[in-house]
């Protein structure tokens, strides 16, 4: 068995619109957020042998306000990457990993888990994170596989889906 978590960024700042989407930080909401979870994903009894990032500078924000401890493998490949290009960038970079991290983006986050999930495994976690996949999101999915080359098939189980707002109300949704 192996164990793939999805962490999408938190809110990012739209402050400045001149700033370029893959420099853009995050709003206090943002930074907020990410400590959140963070500590949140501290808390499961899950360490991650292999942490892959999108170098965008969101994504870094977030990684640093959620104090994960962890070193990540930046790869440009996932900055706005779809399921597919998510699941080779694991396939080559994951090696003998048992537990592997995205910190990225949506839609692909959203569209891995979708496809990662088999029909008979879904469930009440599956159902909120197929409607909305939210800035600062996290999953855990846990896949019926010995190798990452096997990755890609209907072979995983949603075990832990959180938003910011299911740990603080005031980081639901805005207005």
């Amino acid at each position: 068995m192996k164990v793939l978590g999805l962490l999408r960024h938190a809110k990012s700042d739209w402050d400045d619109m001149s700033t370029r989407d893959f420099d853009r930080g995050l709003n206090a909401r943002g930074r907020r957020g990410a400590a959140l979870m963070g500590a949140h994903i501290r808390a499961q009894d899950q360490q991650w042998d292999c942490v892959l990032a999108s170098p965008a500078e969101r994504v870094r924000r977030t990684l640093e306000s959620a104090e994960l401890g962890v070193v990540p493998q930046w790869d440009q490949r996932l900055y706005l990457s779809s399921a597919e290009t998510m699941i080779d960038v694991v396939g080559e970079k994951a090696g003998d990993a048992d537990a592997v991290l995205i910190v990225a983006h949506n839609p692909g986050l959203q569209e891995i888990l979708l496809k990662l999930i088999a029909p008979e495994n879904e469930n009440a976690a599956f159902d909120e994170a197929s409607i909305k996949y939210p800035t600062a999101a996290f999953a855990i999915i846990e896949l019926a596989i010995d190798d990452w080359s096997e990755l890609g098939g209907e072979n995983g189980i949603l075990t832990h889906f959180k938003r910011p707002r299911d740990l603080d109300a005031d980081l639901g949704p805005e207005g």
